[in-house]
């Protein structure tokens, strides 16, 4: 039986190229018994969360089901931020959150991806979470783990010495955790 993959993508200028190469190993890594859906996100400068939670949303009901979710980078917030704001009607079996920032502060850009204060109380419970994040990310601070580490105990957490914000030499391990669930 086919088992479905959902990954969304990094940020940044142009996150959908760089995280492709990302998919492509994670896809290399499972058996052909697992199809990776890889939908490009567009950023929308105007919109407070960039048009990200509602892209997120559409792919999630484009999935079928059972699926399980891998996101990347900003692309794991904001799905944190969708799971927690609103009512997901189509919930993922598993999710997987890779170098997952934790968004603070006070400049205007970053309010609409910054989750809510009892955000982790509202994130579907029936779903396991697994986080993993590399010491020496250069993108995002390892030390952003550590809140989710508090804010959600009862999720799965991994942390690799190194391997950058791209996860080099780690995704052997991110699916082996995804084909034994």
């Amino acid at each position: 039986m086919m088992k479905h993959i959902l990954f969304i993508q990094g940020g940044g200028d142009d996150g959908y190229n760089p995280d492709k190469k990302l998919v492509d190993d994670l896809q290399n890594e499972l058996s052909s018994d697992f199809k990776i859906a890889y939908p490009e996100l567009r950023s929308d400068e105007s919109a407070p969360d960039f048009g990200w939670l509602k892209q997120i949303e559409k792919e999630m009901h484009a999935m079928q089901n059972p699926f399980v979710i891998v996101a990347h980078s900003l692309g794991a917030s904001m799905l944190l931020k969708y799971l927690s704001e609103n009512e997901v009607t189509k919930k993922p079996s598993a999710t997987f959150l890779l170098a997952t920032p934790f968004w603070s502060g006070a400049e205007d850009w970053k309010q609409g991806l910054k989750l809510n204060d009892n955000f982790a109380r509202k994130l579907p419970e029936d779903v396991p979470y697994f986080f993993y994040h590399c010491k020496d990310d250069e993108e995002v601070q390892f030390e952003q783990m550590s809140v989710y580490r508090n804010k959600i105990p009862h999720a799965a957490f991994r942390e690799f010495e190194n391997g950058g914000h791209m996860f080099k030499a780690h995704l052997k391990i991110i699916a082996d955790d995804i084909k034994n669930l």
